[in-house]
C-alpha cells in the first residue's frame, strides 16, 4: 500500500469529494494503487444531506461561516461535523474485489483500531455513540476524562464501489474549545440536539499530545493489522 503523508500546510487544503470519489474508482478498475492518505485539513463544517433540507441551514452555513469555517454539504453521511487544522484525517483507498460484503464489519474493525490507537497514547477510549455527540454514530469512537464524561474523538464514514472501499476517519486532536463553540452554534441553527461536552479534542485530556504524535500511532496501528 502507499503511504500519502501529505505536505500541504497544514489547514490550507481540502481534498474535494468528487476527487476522492474519482480515486477510489480508479482503485477498483486496478488504474491506481491502494493508498492511506493523511492530512491536516482547512477548516470546514460538512454537513449531511438531511441537514440540508431542514429550515434552519442556511441559517447554520451561516453560523459556521462566522466561525471561519467553510460549509460543505457531503452526498453520503449524517449530520454536521468541523474539522480545523488541528485534526487528522486519514482517507484509506483499498483494492477488494468484494468491497461491499464487508461493509459493515469494517466500520466495527476501524472502529476498535483507532481505539487501540488512542490507548497507546494513554487514552482511556471506547467504541460506542454517546448520548448527545455531533454526527451521531454507532461506531464513533470516544476518550474518557479522568473525570468520568466522554468526548467523541473519531467520526468515521466509508463509501463502496465496484472493486474498492473508502474508509475516511477524522480524529480531533486540537483546540476542542474552537470546535465546541461552532458545533454548538451549528446544531442550535439545525435545530438538532447536542451536547456541547462531548465535542472536543485529545489535548484537553493530554495537553502535550501533537497532530504528529497521533499520526506515529496511526500509522502503527495499520502496521500492526497487517496493512503496512
Amino acid at each position: 500500500m502507499r503511504v500519502d503523508l501529505d505536505r500541504h500546510e497544514p489547514g490550507t487544503h481540502l481534498y474535494p469529494f468528487a476527487e476522492s470519489v474519482d480515486y477510489v474508482r480508479a482503485v477498483g478498475r486496478g488504474e491506481a494503487e491502494s493508498t492511506l492518505r493523511l492530512y491536516r485539513p482547512r477548516k470546514n463544517m460538512a454537513f449531511g444531506r438531511r441537514d440540508e433540507l431542514r429550515e434552519g441551514f442556511e441559517d447554520a452555513a451561516a453560523a459556521a461561516s462566522r466561525f471561519g469555517y467553510e460549509p460543505l454539504v457531503r452526498p453520503v453521511g449524517g449530520h454536521a461535523a468541523g474539522y480545523h487544522a488541528g485534526c487528522l484525517v486519514v482517507d484509506h483507498f483499498q483494492a477488494d474485489a468484494d468491497a461491499v460484503s464487508g461493509n459493515t464489519d469494517r466500520f466495527e474493525v476501524f472502529g476498535h483500531m483507532f481505539e487501540k490507537a488512542l490507548e497507546t497514547l494513554g487514552i482511556s477510549a471506547g467504541v460506542g455513540e454517546i448520548p448527545g455527540e455531533y454526527c451521531p454514530g454507532e461506531h464513533s469512537v470516544h476518550a474518557v476524562f479522568p473525570h468520568g464524561s466522554k468526548t467523541k474523538i473519531v467520526g468515521t464514514a466509508q463509501r463502496v464501489v465496484a472493486g474498492a472501499w473508502w474508509f475516511s476517519t477524522g480524529i480531533v486532536v486540537e483546540s476542542g474549545y474552537q470546535l465546541r463553540e461552532a458545533t454548538e452554534q451549528v446544531y442550535k441553527k439545525l435545530g438538532l440536539e447536542l451536547e456541547p461536552e462531548t465535542v472536543g479534542a485529545l489535548t484537553e485530556i493530554n495537553p502535550i499530545l501533537t497532530v504528529e504524535d497521533v499520526e506515529d500511532a496511526v500509522l502503527e496501528a495499520y502496521a500492526a493489522e497487517g496493512w503496512l
